[in-house]
């Protein structure tokens, strides 16, 4: 709340205060409900019930790749919290003990694993958006290094460091205990597989040619076949981090697009639209690649949003209908089959 950025959410409060809305529906990263922000979440819970709005004291985390595709669900991994409040007046300082709106698991049947990347991707392979040949080398390097860890042997789950695979790593005293770990880790998978390992830094140089972030490397592509061209691949500054299909990590504002491995190319300023759940129609205007991945970044994933919306006018429904009367006729242009059952509808008009 001390950063500029923070002061975001008092301009919130005073359009709020101006306007009192029927209902509030707010989204962040996950991170603002955690424990290092608890002193800002309660004073966003508090103001807003300052304001007359009832609200959750828990957060409402949700991701879309929990969603099926038929509620607009999308193979994202994207947690975010929600805070959604309906307008009651004065009583709301006194409606405190309410569940959170919604809940981080599968919605219905769904099971996420389900998701596949080519279910949003574009039937066509633009060559703009084809991998270098410098990446190509890249991942050969580390499918390389995939090969020397015997097939009857679990792939490593922590991160792989090349500058760390050495027999027995010089650790001094004010390290870090996270490092220590994983500097540990490194020197006892090196010690198990010693002549392949040494031999594939030796074959590549040591990657002495690669920059410092793309001699990092993490799996998580758990029981993938060891190919990275099987998965996706995420290269970021932190070092390369490689999933399965089923799962796309968040989009972000800054240019760490995914890999399609089975593609051979980044994802496409469209498929991120898809992903994002936007609709087929909307369009970039004649902006370009960079700013439209930042946007897609930036943005909300709609079908979490439905999600929560639904959520949020199926607990509240009565309470609308009785302090705002003309809510429902309002959003009756968003009321789709998903949103509202029948009965609901009746019951909230």
């Amino acid at each position: 709340m001390e950063e500029a950025r923070g002061t975001l959410f008092y301009n919130i409060c005073k359009i709020v205060e101006a306007r009192k809305p029927a209902v509030v529906l707010l989204e962040n990263v996950r991170n603002l409900a955690g424990p290092r922000h608890e002193n800002e979440w309660r004073t966003i819970i508090r103001m807003l019930r300052q304001l007359g709005y009832r609200v959750s004291s828990k957060p409402a985390v949700f991701s879309p790749h929990l969603l099926p595709p038929e509620r607009n669900g999308s193979p994202q991994v994207r947690e975010r919290v929600f805070i959604a409040g309906t307008y009651i007046g004065s009583a709301a300082s006194r409606d405190t003990n309410l569940p959170p709106l919604v809940t981080p698991h599968p919605v219905g049947e769904w099971d996420p694993m389900n998701w596949d990347i080519e279910s949003v991707l574009d039937p066509e392979n633009p060559k703009e958006y084809r991998i270098t040949a410098r990446e190509r080398r890249i991942i050969q390097v580390w499918n390389d290094f995939l090969k020397c860890i015997p097939p009857d042997e679990k792939l490593p789950g922590f991160p792989v460091w090349a500058d760390a695979l050495i027999h027995s790593p010089i650790i001094p005293d004010d390290t870090p205990m996270w490092k220590v770990n994983f500097l540990r880790k490194n020197s006892d998978l090196f010690n198990r597989h010693q002549a392949k390992l040494t031999k594939w830094l030796t074959a590549n140089d040591y990657l002495s040619d690669l920059p410092p972030s793309r001699q990092k490397f993490e799996w998580q592509a758990q029981d993938s076949k060891r190919n990275l061209y099987n998965c996706l691949i995420h290269f970021r500054p932190s070092g390369i981090r490689v999933k399965k299909p089923t799962y796309v990590p968040a989009l972000v504002a800054i240019t760490q697009t995914s890999v399609v491995g089975p593609r051979r190319r980044r994802i496409t300023p469209r498929e991120a639209a898809a992903i994002q759940g936007f609709p087929k129609e909307f369009e970039f205007g004649n902006q370009g690649d960079p700013a439209s991945y930042k946007q897609m970044g930036n943005a909300v994933a709609v079908g979490a949003v439905q999600h929560v919306f639904k959520a949020l006018l199926t607990r509240d429904a009565e309470i609308l209908a009785r302090h705002h009367p003309d809510f429902f006729k309002k959003i009756d242009h968003l009321i789709e089959p998903w949103l509202l059952t029948g009965e609901q509808l009746a019951l909230a008009t």
